[in-house]
C-alpha cells in the first residue's frame, strides 16, 4: 500500500513537467475555470450595457443621466455656471445667421455737447444726422431754447436732454474740469431710457463729423452679443502717453456693444467713486470697461484728430481703411481752400455720402514718359508731383499741422510723418474738390486748380522745368464702386490716366482689372534698353577688369533679362493686334 502511493506520487510530478503546466488540486482547477468563465460573463455584460447607450434615443439617455444624478448621495461637484448674457438682450428669434443684418436701426448714439455750445455746433451734427433712420440723443449740461417743432433745424436734429447732476461725484483732478464726470456717465443715462433692439451704443462729441454706413460696416464685422469696445487712440504720442495707447478717444467715436453697456451701466456710478483724480471722461470709461477686463479693438477711420492748423496731410494719406469720424473740425483751418469751415464740412459730407466706402481712399499712378506722379485721395485732392515718388513716401502723412499741444516735431505723432517738401522744385500742384455727383454705381468728381503762390518761383528757380500740367485747369476722377467685403481685407486703389482735352484730364480709379495696370514705373521697352545697355557692360568688363567669371556672370543676368523684356513686348503687341481684330 505503501508502495504503490509512493509510485503514483513519483510518477505524477513526470506527467505535470511533460505537459509544462503547474500540477494543481482538482477542485482549484475548477475554481480557477469558474473566475475566467465569470470574468468573460461580466466582460460581456458591460460591452452589452455600453452598445445599448451609445445606440439607444436620446431620451434613454436623458433618463440614464437623471437616474445617476439622483442616485448619488452628494451633490455634482461641477463649479457653479458662469453668468451669461443677461435676459435684457434681445433673444434671438433662430440662428445668428438668420438674424436681420446690423442696420443704422441698431446703433444708438449718445452725443455729448454744453448748452453755449450747442447753438453753433448743432450745424455740425446736421451734417451727418439721418431722422428717421438713427437714434439717439444729444446731452448737454443746462436747457436751451427750443426751436419750434416745424422747424427745418427742430426736424433734422436728434432729441436733446440735459444730463443728471453730477454734483454728488467726487472730482480732485488739478487740471481737468467736472464735466467729465457728466460725459462719462451719457452711456449709462442712455442705456437707461430702454432703447428697443439696439446692439450697438456710440459716444461722439458735438464737434464730430461721423460717416454712418462706414461705421455700420465696420461694426459687423464684429458679435454684438459679445462684450466689444471699439475706437481709435489719438494721433498725439503725448496724449496716448498720459492717457492710455489702448483707450479709446470719445472725441473720435466709442462704440460699446449692448451687453457691455448693459454691465457698465449698472457699475458707472460706483466705478467712477474709484477713480476721483481721473482728467476727463474718456479715460473714466476706459478705467471701469478694464475692470471688466475687455480689452480696445482698434479701428483705424476713428480719428481723434488732435492736430490744429492745416489737415491737409492727414486727409492726403488717409489710412487704407474706411473713414468713420473725424474731431476736432473747429481747430483746423478749413478743409477746402477759399470756403469756410462751415461751407469746406457741406461740401466734405456731400463726398462721403457720394460712395461711402471709397470716400477719402488714396489711388497712386505715374506718368511716366513726362515722370509725373499723381496721387488721388477720392472726394478731397489730386497731387500732382513733378517727379517720380514713390509709394513708400506718399504712404506717410506730409506733416502741414501741429499737435493740439502745439509742439511741431514728428517724434509727437503715433503714425508715419514725413516733412514737407522746401524746394518749390518738389512741391506738387493740388486740385482740390470742387464738386461732386453720382451717376449709378458711378461717381464723378470735378477737381479744379488751386492758386498756388509759388507759381512765379517754380517758373524761374525750377527752369527748364516747367510745373505740371501747366495747361490742365480741371481734373475730373472717375469712381467705381467697391466690393462688397473690401473693408475686411483692405487695399489701395488704383488708377489710370485718361485724354486730355481742352484743360481737363480725366482719372479713372478703381479695384480691379486694367486700373492696376499703370502701377508699373517703367516700361518693357525701357527695361529692354537698360537690359542691353547691362549686357554691353558685362562685356566691357569681361575685357577690362579681367575677371572673366564675374563679367560672364553679368552678361548672361543681362542676356536674360534683355530677352525677357523683349518678349514681353512682343506679347503686348500680340495682345493688341488680337484686341483690334476682335474690334
Amino acid at each position: 500500500m505503501t508502495t504503490t502511493t509512493t509510485s503514483a506520487c513519483t510518477a505524477a510530478p513526470v506527467a505535470c513537467s511533460s505537459t509544462r503546466r503547474r500540477c494543481l488540486p482538482r477542485n482549484q482547477r475548477r475554481g480557477t475555470a469558474a473566475a475566467f468563465a465569470a470574468a468573460a460573463v461580466a466582460l460581456l455584460l458591460a460591452t452589452t450595457a455600453w452598445l445599448s447607450l451609445v445606440f439607444s434615443s436620446p431620451s434613454l439617455r436623458l433618463r440614464w443621466g437623471h437616474i445617476r444624478t439622483s442616485a448619488s448621495p452628494f451633490p455634482p461637484s461641477s463649479p457653479p455656471p458662469l453668468p451669461g448674457p443677461s435676459s435684457r438682450v434681445p433673444p434671438p428669434s433662430g440662428p445668428r445667421n438668420r438674424l436681420p443684418p446690423l442696420s443704422l436701426r441698431h446703433l444708438v448714439f449718445g452725443i455729448g455737447g454744453s448748452a453755449h455750445l450747442w447753438p453753433r455746433r448743432r450745424e455740425f451734427v446736421r451734417l451727418w444726422w439721418r431722422p428717421g433712420a438713427m437714434r439717439g440723443h444729444v446731452w448737454l449740461d443746462d436747457r436751451v431754447p427750443r426751436p419750434p417743432r416745424i422747424s427745418s433745424i427742430a426736424r433734422s436734429l436728434p432729441p436733446v436732454r440735459v444730463s443728471e447732476d453730477i454734483s454728488r461725484f467726487r472730482y480732485t483732478n488739478p487740471t481737468g474740469h467736472p464735466s467729465g464726470l457728466r460725459i462719462a456717465r451719457i452711456l449709462a443715462e442712455t442705456f437707461r431710457l430702454g432703447h428697443r433692439g439696439a446692439r450697438w451704443f456710440v459716444l461722439v462729441d458735438d464737434d464730430t463729423i461721423v460717416c454712418p454706413d462706414n461705421l455700420v460696416a465696420v461694426l459687423a464685422k464684429y458679435d454684438w452679443t459679445e462684450m466689444a469696445y471699439v475706437g481709435g487712440p489719438s494721433e498725439s504720442h503725448s496724449a496716448n502717453t498720459y492717457f492710455s495707447h489702448a483707450m479709446a478717444f470719445g472725441g473720435g467715436g466709442i462704440a460699446i456693444s449692448y451687453p457691455l453697456a448693459e454691465a457698465l451701466s449698472g457699475m458707472m456710478d460706483e466705478c467712477i467713486e474709484r477713480y476721483p483724480r481721473l482728467y476727463g471722461s474718456d479715460d473714466r470709461l476706459h478705467a471701469c470697461i478694464s475692470e471688466l477686463g475687455v480689452p480696445l479693438s482698434r479701428e483705424y477711420g476713428f480719428h481723434q484728430w488732435d492736430i490744429r492748423g492745416n489737415a491737409h496731410g492727414l486727409l492726403a494719406a488717409h489710412p487704407v481703411a474706411p473713414f468713420i469720424s473725424i474731431h476736432h473740425v473747429e481747430a483746423v483751418d478749413p478743409l477746402y481752400p477759399g470756403l469756410s469751415t462751415l461751407g469746406s464740412l457741406k461740401r466734405f459730407t456731400k463726398a462721403m455720402k457720394a460712395d461711402p466706402m471709397s470716400f477719402l481712399q488714396r489711388s497712386i499712378c505715374y506718368d511716366k514718359r513726362r515722370k509725373f506722379t499723381f496721387s488721388v485721395s477720392l472726394g478731397y485732392v489730386v497731387q500732382v508731383f513733378p517727379t517720380i515718388v514713390l509709394p513708400r513716401e506718399l504712404e506717410r502723412s506730409e506733416q502741414t499741422y501741429i499737435a493740439w499741444n502745439k509742439l511741431n516735431n514728428r517724434n509727437e505723432f503715433d503714425f508715419d510723418t514725413r516733412d514737407a517738401y522746401r524746394s518749390v522744385c518738389k512741391k506738387p500742384v493740388l486740385y482740390f474738390l470742387r464738386d461732386i455727383e453720382r451717376d449709378g454705381n458711378t461717381t464723378l468728381g470735378s477737381y479744379r486748380r488751386a492758386k498756388g503762390r509759388d507759381n512765379l518761383k517754380k517758373k524761374v528757380f525750377c527752369f527748364p522745368r516747367t510745373p505740371p500740367l501747366p495747361d490742365v485747369n480741371e481734373i475730373q476722377v472717375f469712381g467705381t464702386p467697391l466690393s462688397k467685403n473690401w473693408h475686411l481685407v483692405p487695399r489701395r486703389l488704383c488708377c489710370k490716366l485718361n485724354q486730355r482735352r481742352n484743360g481737363t484730364l480725366k482719372i479713372a480709379v478703381g479695384q480691379y482689372g486694367d486700373y492696376c495696370e499703370q502701377t508699373r514705373l517703367f516700361s518693357p521697352c525701357f527695361n529692354f534698353f537698360v537690359s542691353c545697355l547691362e549686357m554691353f557692360l558685362g562685356r566691357w568688363n569681361i575685357g577690362v577688369l579681367k575677371d572673366t567669371d564675374l563679367g560672364f556672370l553679368l552678361f548672361l543676368i543681362a542676356v536674360a533679362r534683355c530677352f525677357l523684356s523683349l518678349l514681353e513686348i512682343t506679347i503686348r503687341i500680340l495682345k493688341h493686334k488680337a484686341i483690334l481684330i476682335l474690334l
